[in-house]
């Protein structure tokens, strides 16, 4: 649907679009799932498949389509897939044609790639953030990491959808609904949430609707969709993967970052997505300490004389999850690692004011230096100009939650503004030097450890969010530290991921450490797209 078709729908096409979380929702009784031959396949294992002749990118392409056909548009209706390549195909031919010619580009080639609908494709793909207001909106140029998709051979199957704007237009949000996209569901419990703003990649991973996904997180929005979607998923170090060609909230914290089944399978992941950028001048910090391939330190001995500090402040919202955090704790002792119990960052709550401010004025600095770069064919110039559309399309894009964080973006001055870099020097100063680093040094840490998230909890277009607790996303993604989220367990079917978070640029620790965890216990199971009670059954 180009743009012009979109703002034509008639009054009854409307309407049905502003009913689309609702028309969309799941029958008490799901349509069974038929079993799946790449159920749960790893890229080594699809790699492998490729180089004996058994599978080819074409047919393994084809095979992940049906499968999103299936069970994302049809059955379960997970809605997580905003929209397909239609070269898909042709782009896995094209790779079968030079693994046949003796050229195999990397361990992604020929493998099928779900990316969020943020990340900028120059191909017959739109880009819009999950945003009606960007509807034919095709960018000029691919994104950093796209173009690095790309060249590793991997297919980009599609893009996924998002909660719209990256989760940051209102503080009343539903995590996983766009008014271009809908609403996306948990795969595990259909009537709950996939949390946002991944949503999308999240789902699709869990699902097995692709080998892995790439999100991008301001705050959570990778490692929060990964944890309740049972998945690995890494927050990167602010640098070490480009931000350029994506659509942003706020430059001092967003990156991208791998959402996949497997540690090894994400440790390959961001191998092929880092790298220095002209086009970003903050990759320049990485260079000397990023890692060519992060594969080298996936030891499943790892643990042996790590120290682990726990960060208790995070705990307590939720007993169930108490207990598999417990359990994780004494896994990793098991294995040889020191637990240090207390380690707590002692500036915690100290700096949700100052993040929101920062967000705020970065949001509406960068969003127009994002629309400016699309060009004159940008559909919208500014973001005055998504306030007045949404307002006058408010049956689309406003039918469950408003514009409130956006209207307060907008309100704000430029980055020159003193209030602005107060709010930015306190939140470096809390969440590094007198946070995170503070606590690893005194007790001399490998990493700090806390829940990722809640257990998914009910989607309520009434209310919006609510989930229960658990914030440990924020230092590490204040900071631009990085931070890994593994599946630890689940509570009543419900999965719950561990996070584990390191100094800059401490990813191949981070790596080490969460593999010898999740070969330790491997506690993933896939998804059965059931709903509500059916879980305790």
């Amino acid at each position: 649907m180009n743009r012009r078709t979109f703002l034509g729908v008639s009054a009854l096409g409307s309407r049905a679009l502003a009913l689309t979380a609702q028309s969309e929702a799941p029958s008490s009784k799901p349509a069974p799932v038929k079993a799946f031959e790449l159920d749960e396949i790893t890229i080594s294992e699809l790699a492998e498949g490729m180089q004996s002749g058994k599978y080819t990118a074409q047919s393994i392409t084809q095979k992940y389509l049906e499968r999103i056909e299936a069970i994302d548009k049809r059955g379960p209706g997970l809605n997580s897939v905003i929209e397909i390549n239609p070269d898909a195909l042709a782009l896995a031919e094209k790779l079968d044609q030079e693994r046949r010619e003796r050229h195999v580009r990397g361990p992604l080639h020929g493998l099928p790639v779900l990316i969020k609908d943020n990340i900028d494709t120059a191909d017959r793909m739109m880009t819009t953030a999950g945003s009606l207001a960007l509807v034919g909106s095709i960018p000029r140029r691919d994104a950093f990491v796209a173009r690095r998709l790309r060249e590793s051979g991997a297919v980009i199957l599609g893009k996924t959808n998002l909660s719209e704007w990256a989760n940051f237009r209102s503080g009343h949000s539903i995590s996983g609904w766009s008014g271009r996209g809908g609403q996306t569901r948990n795969p595990y419990a259909l009537d709950r949430n996939p949390c946002g703003s991944s949503s999308g990649s999240g789902a699709a991973a869990a699902a097995n609707l692709c080998a892995v996904a790439v999100g991008t997180e301001t705050d959570g929005s990778v490692t929060c969709p990964s944890s309740i979607n049972g998945l690995v998923g890494i927050k990167p170090t602010l640098g070490l993967v480009s931000r350029s060609g994506i659509i942003p909230i706020a430059h001092s914290q967003d990156t991208a970052g791998p959402m996949t089944r497997t540690v090894a399978d994400a440790a390959v992941l961001l191998s092929t997505m880092a790298g220095i950028d002209p086009d970003d001048s903050v990759t320049n910090e990485s260079g000397g300490r990023a890692q060519p391939d992060y594969t080298k330190f996936l030891d499943p001995n790892g643990l042996r004389r790590a120290r682990i500090g726990v960060a208790r402040k995070y705990f307590g919202f939720n007993e169930q999850v108490d207990k598999l955090m417990a359990a994780a704790l004494d896994t990793m002792k098991r294995l040889g690692a020191e637990i240090i119990d207390p380690a707590d960052i002692p500036t915690t709550g100290k700096f949700g004011d100052s993040e929101m401010e920062v967000l705020l004025y970065e949001f509406k600095a960068d969003l127009n230096s994002y629309l400016e770069r699309l060009g004159p064919q940008a559909p919208v110039k500014s973001m005055k100009d998504i306030i007045d559309f949404n307002e006058k399309h408010a049956a689309q894009e406003l039918p469950y939650f408003g514009q409130d964080i956006m209207i307060k973006s907008q309100s704000k001055g430029p980055l020159t503004t003193p209030a602005y870099l107060k709010a930015l020097k306190k939140n470096h100063e809390l969440s590094r030097k007198k946070g995170i680093d503070a606590v690893m040094a005194e007790h001399k840490l490998d990493v700090l450890v806390a829940p990722t998230a809640p257990p998914a909890w009910l989607i309520d277009l009434a209310t919006g969010d609510h989930s229960g607790g658990g914030d440990f996303t924020g230092p590490a993604a204040i900071a631009g530290y990085p931070h890994i989220t593994v599946p630890a367990g689940y509570v009543f079917g419900l999965p719950v991921g561990i996070s584990f978070v390191g100094k800059a640029y401490s990813e191949n620790v981070l790596i080490r450490l969460a593999y010898a965890f999740e070969q330790a216990t491997k506690v993933r199971k896939p998804p059965r797209f059931l709903k509500g009670a059916d879980l305790l059954a």
